[in-house]
């Protein structure tokens, strides 16, 4: 095999199907990039059996062939070349030699029939939406997936679409994340929960353009995610997502209207007094025209009033101030509304329109303290 590229679309490459080469695995050959130069174009990808990552890049080719190079050496010489044309050539016993101006590498690569190529996924229906739009989706549910497996559900997301509508939901056992989106199309009712780690990868690989969009391909065990040159294959995390409906009250007691980027600073100054791993709430007193929010902590405490519009009754209320923080980042408007049942039901950020719901559930404190 003998390509010529340049040192630009190879790094841009390389870094894109890096995100599926597992950190750990007993199958070197999932250890590498896969350079396949045996058709008309030039595709590098990348597996590790549950996230398989396959992209384009330009470039000539003047003997075709497939080598497998070892993912981590490939890419950090790569990343050190001179911004020039790089030549990559290999021999029959798969010694590769990468040239780019007076710098040459040899390095030893594997056959590619070793390689797990990506399952071939039937595309039959493509559900389609602007990148802009998913990336979106991504940035504003991410955060309230799991992060151990106790739960493989909680560490993957359900994509829900029914007709021209998709629900994006996430959940950690203290707080839910919802987002729904208008699509320009009717699909079938599907449901499937998305892996994080998948999702996530997608998101920092996504270029983001209002114009451009991804097509989105489901199957019984696959989701496959094609946009640019680029297609990201995943499984899918089998098992019924949680039935959230019964949560989603919409009864309250209380209502507030209150400026975000006000509420946000607050809450963010308070925990500058909360040591990382130190579980202290931050309390909302509410009252009319007025949310008071403290903190306490072995370092201090700190108090500040926020000016808010309320409807219905007083209450006094705690809650993780992280789980706050990571609701309001995300949230682009200028005012939002909290709906409170009481100090033990769950708080619901949301607006008018329906686009985004994040339920965050109170914790307990010594009223006492407060």
């Amino acid at each position: 095999m003998k390509l010529i590229c340049s040192k630009s679309n190879l790094l841009h490459g390389v870094n894109i199907v890096s995100k599926a080469v597992p950190t750990r695995t007993t199958m070197a050959i999932l250890e590498c990039i896969l350079i396949d130069a045996s058709a008309s174009e030039i595709k590098l990808t990348a597996n590790d059996m549950e996230l398989g990552i396959e992209t384009k890049i330009e470039g000539e080719i003047a003997e075709r062939g497939v080598i497998a190079l070892d993912a981590k050496i490939f890419s950090e010489i790569v990343r050190k070349l001179p911004d020039s044309d790089v030549v990559i050539e290999t021999d029959a016993s798969f010694k590769t030699t990468i040239t780019c101006e007076k710098a040459k590498f040899n390095i030893v690569g594997k056959s590619g029939d070793d390689f797990s190529y990506i399952p071939y996924i039937e595309r039959n229906e493509s559900i389609d939406m602007s990148q802009f739009t998913l990336k979106e989706v991504i940035r504003q549910t991410i955060f309230s997936i799991a992060d151990n497996d106790n739960n493989k559900l909680m560490t993957g997301e359900l994509f829900e679409i029914e007709e021209n509508h998709l629900k994006v939901v996430s959940l950690d056992g203290h707080r839910i994340s919802i987002r729904n989106i208008e699509l320009k199309n009717s699909y079938q009712h599907r449901k499937v929960v998305v892996p994080g780690k998948t999702l996530q990868e997608v998101s920092k690989i996504l270029p983001g353009s209002a114009e451009d969009e991804v097509h989105m391909f489901l199957t019984d065990n696959h989701i496959v995610f094609e946009f640019d040159d680029t297609m990201v294959v995943s499984r899918l995390i089998e098992g019924e997502y949680f039935k959230i409906e019964q949560m989603l009250s919409s009864a309250y007691e209380t209502k507030i209207k209150i400026n975000k980027r006000e509420l946000l600073s607050c809450i963010d100054r308070a925990t500058l007094l909360v040591k990382e791993g130190d579980k202290k709430p931050i309390i909302m007193n509410v009252t009319d025209g007025n949310m008071e929010l403290k903190i306490n902590s072995f370092i201090g405490s700190m108090n500040e009033d926020i000016d808010i519009a309320k409807e219905g009754k007083d209450i006094l209320i705690g809650f993780n101030p992280k789980f706050f923080i990571d609701a309001l980042r995300v949230i682009d408007e200028e005012e939002v509304s909290l709906y409170m049942v009481n100090p033990k039901a769950p708080c619901f950020i949301k607006d008018d329109d329906g686009k985004f719901i994040y339920l965050i559930l109170p914790v307990n404190f010594n009223a006492a303290t407060v």
